[in-house]
């Protein structure tokens, strides 16, 4: 089909067709508002109003005539053939009246033809047409004019022969559909086509040799010449270089409204780019506001001044025990498993249940189903790759990944340097695994995830001296997860089964030679904690309507733990057989169990409010049972479009903790008690430009009860108020600040700087000491807690330059902890001897001091690839590359003069990481 209209000028001079002016558009001759019409006149120089007829209009024309500009199409406005009448031809004459915007006021018809269907189309199609204004002597004028739509059918096709050029258009390395491409064939700059979403098009060609260019945004323009025979269909795939290999792209933040008081969500290189962490997600956490820690390096979060085993790991709602390999590697999932981290620092939602402190979830990434993925990588400390497919005919993804060490090299090689030469018996090794089989069931999916993780630390016995002993820390965990979700009752459901088992074992060896002269090594000793859990949980959250949505859910949670001492290198002072102590029970037996409910109500439009609560109870066999109820509360309002101000506060409830996760040890010692802690928070967040986000948290964590026990007390068989006094509870509470400036992922870069002030406190009984370094008495105080670190701040940058080369760094900064002797050594002081000799005494706890201040700059650089249908990336990340110090504890000695000296005990833990990642 062809549509033709008549061209305007030629037309509107040769039918002399009368225009209209309207007074108001004009200089009017009265008060007296009025149309006038006058007729055109048509001369070799254009179009124009007579003098007589300007003068009529009040027009200024010095006696002459007044000159008219014709309007001119800007717009069309093509008719389309009625259904039934394709092909069919036919002419409709039509007179526009188009105004002084150029905007067609009125439509005529003139002429028609005898088939009215195609007269209703052209009236259908003439008001979207749009001109420029007619001026008459520089005033614009509204104007009739004639306007002709042709109905021609085309012309019958010339047959020629042809060959077809068929494929797809793909970035380099990614081998990403570009569903933006265009097609330029042979020079012309008009597109010969265009691809489909799966980036996929088909051309036909003349036969013969033809250049094709295929420009995308974003990408390099590449020009590929193909000869074609006649009927030939030739298939290709066309690769366009990225202009940027993985680009920082801004993302969509959070497709969750914001309902919780705080809540920091990281993104993409968010997670994987970030200095000193190793490329690994979690470890991204201990630079958040909030965080504190053991030491640099250690990826343990100390969230908001409490006990590091107050915070809670979850992976999907799945509780794991740790998240690190050695506290100080990578964390015990692959980095491809993990779409984005949300970290709660303090006022967790209710769905988060028995923890007293922050909480930290990785939200598995949801199966890519469009075609094989394959990540591996290798480092100076470990190997690791992920495997994911989709099995498109039965809608089935399967995942797997894994990682393995090295023996720890850099581990052994710093303590070769440290202890001499039989620092090869030094070892620290780790491996993973987790694999996902994913299933589309209608509506819903089913899910079937495994992950396990493996740590062993220690030495082994000399080969050089018989009879010397050595042992290792192996600490092993494994869950099974079947998760199904589905649309349920207008809402979304979701119910889980999680069976898990944790180890934690303590072994001896001991080198002996056997009678053949061999050396070999025996078991001497073991001390093991397992733990064997079955879990379910289910959740239902629907929305209401508008204002109102609701989540109701539950979870229970068995745990059966057992404790195997044997041989004779078990911990020293400990007794099998002893009951007392739920350390270390021969077993434990505890069931876990709790409900909630929360509310997001919106009762205006600047206002979310959320309202929940929790139930929960605590039994362990036999007989021991606490059951508990945590109200929390969360509310948000729009101040301004920029401006949110925000406050909560909850109720919430724990078992014993110790330092680190020890199976067993949250059932057997439910004897003792829950620990109970209240949290308040309030704070804002400004969204002060685009790209910057500012806020602002204030807290106070009062701790009505606490049972933080330490490992040397789990050891020893004692606890804080003495071995005297069953009841090893306590009191205390935190309070501070945190201030964080934030660049989100986009334009090229991101980055944030945080700042926290933290104090941390706890009621204690503690010895005086007097001038001999003998107990003169106790007292009860509220001192600081051991795991205070007042003032924290981190700043974190990364760019992606041009040339696909990223920089980053990392600032980190952070106060000593107290020397009260409980993860460190005690303050001492010098004291002077009547007889004039100078010997150190321990100082009381409530006058001892902190360890040093420490700073660290961390960095990392790398270097990207776009190869045929894979990437490459290179990278050199570095913990403490600048090589600092941190003080751990002290020595009280004295030199060889005899003078008393204080040294610093400190290690420059540097990381270096130099790896080749690929991913296809």
């Amino acid at each position: 089909m062809r549509l033709e209209r008549s061209s305007l000028l030629p037309l509107l001079v040769l039918a002399a067709v009368p225009f209209l002016v309207r007074a108001q558009g004009l200089p009017a001759p009265s008060a007296e508002s009025r149309t006038v019409e006058v007729e055109l006149q048509s001369t070799d120089g254009g179009t124009s109003v007579s003098a007589e007829d300007a003068t009529r209009l009040g027009l200024t024309t010095d006696g002459g005539e007044a000159a008219l500009v014709p309007p001119t199409l800007v717009a069309d406005a093509p008719a389309a053939w009625p259904v039934g009448l394709e092909g069919t031809p036919g002419e409709v004459t039509l007179e526009l009246l188009v105004d002084e915007q150029g905007a067609v006021a009125e439509v005529k018809v003139v002429d028609a033809p005898h088939e009215p269907r195609l007269t209703e189309a052209a009236l259908q199609a003439a008001p979207g047409l749009r001109f420029t204004p007619a001026t008459l002597a520089g005033v614009p004028v509204a104007v009739r004019l004639p306007f002709v739509y042709r109905f021609v059918p085309p012309a019958a096709p010339v047959p020629v022969s042809t060959a077809r050029l068929t494929g797809e258009v793909r970035a380099r390395g990614t081998r990403r559909p570009l569903a933006d491409a265009l097609l330029f064939v042979d020079g012309s700059t008009e597109p010969a086509g265009t691809v489909d979403a799966q980036g996929r098009f088909t051309l036909e060609l003349r036969p013969g040799t033809h250049r094709v260019e295929a420009r995308a945004p974003g990408h390099t323009p590449s020009t590929f010449e193909e000869t074609l025979s006649e009927g030939q269909s030739l298939q290709v795939i066309y690769r366009l270089q990225p202009g940027r290999v993985n680009p920082y792209e801004t993302v969509v933040r959070d497709d969750r409204p914001r309902t919780e008081v705080t809540r920091i969500t990281l993104h993409e290189q968010e997670l994987r780019e970030v200095p000193g962490t190793l490329g690994d997600p979690f470890r991204v956490v201990m630079l958040m506001p909030g965080v504190g820690s053991l030491a640099s390096g250690i990826s343990y979060p100390v969230v908001r001044g409490s006990q590091p085993a107050a915070t809670g790991f979850f992976l999907d709602g799945v509780r794991i025990p740790m998240l690190y390999h050695l506290m100080l590697g990578p964390a015990v999932i692959h980095p491809d498993f993990i779409d984005t981290v949300d970290f709660f620092p303090g006022s967790p939602p209710v769905q988060y249940g028995r923890l007293l402190g922050g909480a930290v979830e990785g939200r598995l990434s949801r199966p890519r189903e469009d075609r094989l993925h394959v990540t591996a990588y290798a480092d100076l400390l470990n190997s690791g790759g992920f495997i994911e497919y989709p099995f498109e005919s039965t809608g089935t993804s399967v995942s797997v990944a894994g990682r393995v060490s090295y023996s720890a090299l850099l581990i052994s090689l710093g303590a070769k340097l440290l202890s001499g030469s039989d620092a090869e018996k030094v070892h620290a090794n780790f491996w993973d695994y987790q694999a996902r089989i994913e299933q589309k069931v209608g509506e819903g999916r089913v899910r079937l995830f495994a992950l396990g993780s493996s740590d062993d630390v220690g030495s082994s016995p000399s080969t050089y001296y018989i009879g010397s002993t050595g042992g290792s820390i192996v600490s092993r965990f494994h869950r099974v997860d079947l998760r199904g979700t589905h649309p349920l009752a207008g809402g979304d459901a979701e119910v889980g089964l999680t069976v898990g088992s944790d180890a934690l074992g303590l072994d001896g060896e001991e080198s002996e030679r056997l009678p053949s002269g061999a050396i070999s090594f025996r078991k001497v000793g073991e001390y093991a904690l397992r733990q064997t859990t079955f879990a379910m949980r289910a959740g239902w959250k629907r929305r209401l309507d508008s204002t109102l949505e609701l989540a109701v859910g539950g979870d229970v949670e068995h745990r059966r733990a057992a404790t195997d001492i044997t041989g004779t290198g078990i911990p020293p002072g400990t007794n099998p057989d002893d009951p007392v102590d739920p350390i270390k029970s021969p077993s434990s037996l505890a069931t876990f169990s709790g409900v909630y409910a929360a509310v997001t109500w919106v009762p205006a439009e600047k206002w979310v409010l959320q309202p929940g609560v929790r139930l929960d109870n605590y039994h362990l066999s036999p007989g021991i049972n606490h059951a508990v109820v945590e109200p929390r509360l969360t509310v948000r309002h729009q101040l301004t479009d920029a401006l949110v101000l925000k406050g909560g506060a909850g109720v919430f409830h724990q078992s014993p903790t110790v330092l680190v996760h020890l199976p067993a040890v949250d059932t057997s010692s439910l004897r003792y008690g829950l620990q109970e802690g209240l949290q308040f928070d309030v704070g804002a967040e400004w969204k002060a430009m685009d790209g910057l986000e500012l806020s602002g948290d204030a807290f106070y964590n009062p701790l009505t009860r606490a049972v933080e026990l330490d490992l040397q007390q789990v050891v020893e068989n004692r606890r804080r108020r003495g071995l005297a006094t069953p009841d090893p509870s306590t009191s205390g509470y935190a309070y501070g600040f945190e201030l964080m400036a934030r660049h989100p992922l986009g334009r090229d870069w991101f980055g944030w700087v945080s700042y926290s002030f933290l104090q941390s406190k706890r009621r204690v009984r503690f010895d005086r000491y007097g001038d001999d370094d003998h107990v003169v008495g106790t007292q009860e105080g509220t001192l600081p807690f051991a795991f205070e670190q007042a003032h924290v701040i981190n700043a974190a940058l990364s760019y992606k330059f041009g040339n696909n080369w990223t920089v980053g760094t990392v600032v980190h900064f952070n106060t000593g902890r107290p020397e009260s002797g409980e993860i460190t050594t005690l303050t001492q002081r010098i004291v002077t001897t009547p007889e004039g000799e100078e010997h150190w005494v321990r100082q009381d706890r409530d006058k001892s001091e902190r360890l040093d201040a420490f700073f660290r700059v961390d960095l990392r650089v790398a270097k990207s690839w776009a190869m045929e249908d894979f990437t490459l990336d290179a990278y050199l990340d570095v913990l403490n590359v600048s090589a600092r110090q941190e003080v751990i504890a002290y020595d009280y000695g004295f030199d060889r003069a005899g003078t008393p000296q204080r040294k610093p005990q400190s290690l420059p833990i540097i990381l270096p990481l130099l790896g080749v990642k690929g991913t296809y």
